[in-house]
């Protein structure tokens, strides 16, 4: 058997970040919350970057349905925990990952014992777990974390980021006196104000926010990864400006564009209220 070499195993990424700088991924920690459409992919990404430490929390299991996205899913993994999947995954890259699992998932009142001890929060959850994600956010504001998040929205990604004294997820979003359907339209909209993706969804009734499913591609979810850990990296290395919300960033592989977005005021801002107004009608949800 090949003996593990952490240098040697992460030598190829010296000249991009120099070794001093690798050695302090090797010393951060993450949290990643749900290990499915996105979160695997940002595991392992993060992994072969050399980050040495993550929380980890998911409590579903691989599924059929899973196989056109997710990190781990296949025949071998079907009803296997992602959890577990996915940290055979990782420590197959690196055996020596310092890593702290929560196989029951996060709940809203343990966010905070989810995140101690860590540098940076990344955002996996599934879309509509908003309950956990407010709490693990709201935890990230109090303990003064940056938090990342980036969703798979076609064949793209649009990322946000939420730092220390900037503007809050709660702030940019405005869950708060709106009921649980409105709050995954404003969670959608928020997302990406530029609604690169929606020129080409060829069948709109596939998102469905009542049933609580909508389309996915690989190729979404692999961006994902790619575009959050840049971000994650220069975060953790404070090397260079990351935009912040209410700034935010999409890129679209379909149309070949990146576009940088600044909504002052979130979703109250006059461009998503409008947005949002149209969704309402569009997707003609039930009242709350």
């Amino acid at each position: 058997m090949t003996r593990f070499d952490y240098h040697t195993a992460f030598s190829r990424t010296i000249g991009w970040v120099t070794e001093a700088e690798l050695q302090r991924l090797r010393n951060s920690r993450v949290a990643i919350a749900g290990l499915g459409g996105v979160g695997g992919s940002h595991l392992l990404t993060l992994t072969r970057l050399g980050v040495g430490g993550f929380n980890l929390a998911d409590f579903d299991s691989f599924a059929v349905e899973n196989f056109n996205r997710q990190a781990g899913a296949n025949l071998n993994t079907v009803d296997r925990p992602k959890l577990e999947v996915l940290l055979e995954m990782a420590l197959a890259i690196n055996p020596e990952l310092d890593i702290k699992l929560f196989p029951d998932g996060v709940k809203p009142a343990l966010a905070e014992a989810f995140l101690e001890d860590c540098d940076l929060y990344l955002d996996g959850l599934d879309f509509f777990a908003l309950d956990a994600r407010r709490a693990i956010f709201a935890g990230c504001e109090k303990m003064r974390l940056p938090a990342v998040t980036a969703a798979p929205l076609g064949m793209g990604s649009a990322l946000l980021a939420f730092l220390p004294g900037g503007m809050t997820f709660e702030d940019y979003f405005q869950f708060d006196a709106v009921g649980e359907y409105q709050q995954y339209l404003r969670f959608l909209v928020g997302l990406a104000p530029a609604a690169l993706h929606a020129a080409y969804l060829v069948l709109p009734e596939r998102i469905d926010l009542v049933a609580k499913k909508g389309p996915s591609t690989p190729m979404g979810c692999e961006l994902c990864a790619g575009f959050a850990a840049s971000q994650v990296l220069k975060i953790l290395l404070d090397r260079g400006a990351v935009p912040a919300a209410p700034r935010g960033l999409q890129f679209d592989a379909y149309h070949n564009r990146l576009r940088r977005t600044w909504r002052p005021g979130g979703n109250r801002h006059p461009l998503q209220r409008l947005a949002i107004w149209l969704g309402e009608r569009r997707m003609k949800l039930p009242s709350d």
